[in-house]
């Protein structure tokens, strides 16, 4: 049932391929999601009731929507409307909304822990609203945010896998195009989660190891 040497070697360029399509998916959706759950979170707390709205709509219908929901709707669904898109694009788009959406959450939550005395003291430095975000709020909620901000990258990555939904040659769809041509399904899948858990373990000790800095900071 093991894949063989010459299966493996056989089989890595393509598996390769398809990982570095799913690391690609992953680093897109964060570098958009996450300024954008930042947008989402500040809309959120915003004064205006029309911001928040749209912010909390955004973000309950990307919470709400299982992220296979998402890819469904955005590839196979917005051509209905004659906006076609690749499903790279596709992919992106769809993880990038559930990204923001959820960690509009976490940014929302570690701006709202900073202690109400930070806000009164950049007031009392003649700060405005702008500058006391940027250099007093937003570097400690970020520093407090990103343990889990991480550990959310990690699912990002592993959410990629649903992406073979929508036709993206990612890591799974590499896997499963192996076991319908030589129908050696179970081996070739084991690789692909052997490839998953390659990139996963050593980032999830590396949260491991930020959050227990970020403990030690927050302690001092």
């Amino acid at each position: 049932m093991l894949p063989s040497l010459e299966e493996l070697s056989a089989w890595l360029p393509d598996l390769l391929s398809g990982l570095s399509i799913s690391l690609e998916v992953t680093v897109l959706s964060l570098l958009i999601g996450i300024p954008f759950g930042l947008l989402l979170a500040l809309g959120v707390l915003a004064k205006s009731r029309l911001t928040k709205i749209l912010a909390l709509f955004l973000v309950e219908v990307g919470r709400g929507a299982p992220a296979l929901v998402l890819l469904q709707f955005i590839y196979f669904g917005l051509p209905t409307t004659g906006l076609t898109l690749g499903s790279f694009t596709a992919a992106v788009i769809a993880l990038a909304w559930n990204t923001g959406a959820y960690t509009s959450e976490i940014i929302r939550a570690s701006l709202q822990s900073i202690p109400h005395g930070q806000r009164e003291a950049a007031v009392a430095i003649g700060l405005n609203r702008l500058d006391a975000l940027r250099y007093v709020l937003l570097p400690q909620g970020l520093r407090v945010a990103l343990p889990a901000l991480l550990a959310f990258s990690i699912l990002i990555f592993q959410g990629t896998s649903l992406c073979f939904t929508i036709a993206l040659p990612e890591l799974v769809s590499r896997a499963y195009e192996i076991g319908s041509n030589t129908f050696r399904y179970f081996p070739a899948l084991l690789a692909a989660g052997i490839l998953y858990a390659s990139i996963s373990i050593p980032a999830a000790l590396l949260v491991s190891h930020v959050e227990k800095r970020a403990g030690s900071y927050a302690q001092r």
